[in-house]
């Protein structure tokens, strides 16, 4: 169903309410609170790379208070086992049953911690649920409910005790940005409020896991025009044949700006996506995709250098094209 013009300004003005909600604990941070947001209601998951000590899992702890819903949080340590996160089966002495008991990944929203902590192996385990919304243990599959969402931080590769996460579970995350330090202002404000350990705490939630699933319909009818699905194909297309990198945008990366571009959109009081929504985006939807060739990198190209001159040289639709 065609999203109205009507209906466009009440989920940027629902958009906004949520956005300060997150904000009274996530000081000074309202872009990047506006794509976590955006995230959620694509329905998407965040992945958060930052130095320790930015707010990277209060921002994850504000969201989940300001949504209504079912929270957990996994603390990634080396010795986390799958298991752990998708839970286990159990074989009950009286019943003479195998049962299920579901991990603390079957929630609305999920924080994984310091998500680059645990081994390979552990982190492989999200790779069905973050997909599909289900999990899959001795052949029964068991889906999660919606909306379901993973915000995952992890600290910068090059710190001890750290592994790279790989290249199937990086395509999974819909966005992946940083916090970066509050500005002046920021910082003195919360300095003030020092003794207030956790912000998140004062929050109240203001939308209900229904209201997110209605939000997330919704802004699946934003119109998007065929000129702007060929903006983003030949965006695509050029990463990928792009001499710095070995493996470009996947079709799950296209897919994926498709609908974020619609929440931004919506978000903004707009029933139609525009180039530049893709334009805004794409760094954060897209470079986390990227492999990048390990001669050219070591040359010094990095994914966004690569990606600011493919939206220099691909031009951006001028006008409509015909349905």
């Amino acid at each position: 169903m065609t999203m109205t013009a009507e209906q466009a300004t009440w989920f940027a003005g629902t958009f906004d309410k949520l956005v300060e909600n997150v904000g009274e604990a996530v000081l000074g941070k309202t872009f990047v609170v506006r794509l976590v947001l955006t995230a959620l209601l694509t329905e998407g998951h965040v992945l958060l790379e930052d130095a320790p000590g930015t707010g990277k899992t209060m921002l994850a702890r504000s969201l989940a208070a300001t949504v209504r819903g079912s929270h957990s949080r996994i603390q990634f340590t080396p010795d986390l086992l799958p298991s752990d996160v998708t839970g286990v089966t159990i074989y009950d002495q009286k019943t003479q049953n195998f049962e299920y008991h579901r991990g603390p990944v079957f929630a609305n929203i999920v924080l994984a911690d310091e998500i680059n902590r645990a081994s390979p192996k552990t982190q492989s385990a999200l790779l069905e649920v973050m997909e599909e919304s289900r999990v899959t243990v001795d052949g029964v599959s068991y889906t999660n409910e919606r909306p379901f969402m993973v915000i995952a931080t992890q600290n910068p590769i090059e710190q001890a005790g750290t592994y790279r996460l790989p290249e199937a579970q990086l395509d999974r995350f819909l966005i992946k940005t940083e916090i970066g330090y509050p500005d002046h202002a920021s910082t003195v404000k919360l300095l003030s409020g020092a003794a207030t350990r956790d912000r998140s705490l004062a929050l109240t939630p203001i939308i209900t896991t229904s209201a997110v699933v209605e939000m997330a319909d919704l802004a699946a009818g934003t119109h998007v025009d065929p000129a702007v699905l060929d903006y983003i194909s030949r965006l695509t297309e050029q990463t990928r044949s792009a001499p710095e990198t070995r493996l470009g945008v996947s079709v799950r990366g296209a897919l994926a700006m498709v609908r974020a571009a619609k929440v931004w959109a919506a978000g903004q009081g707009r029933h139609y996506v525009l180039p530049d929504d893709v334009k805004e985006l794409a760094p954060f939807v897209w470079t986390h995709r990227f492999v990048m060739d390990p001669e050219a990198e070591f040359a010094g190209a990095t994914a966004e250098a690569v990606l600011r001159r493919v939206l220099d040289d691909v031009p951006a639709p001028q006008q409509r094209l015909s349905a």
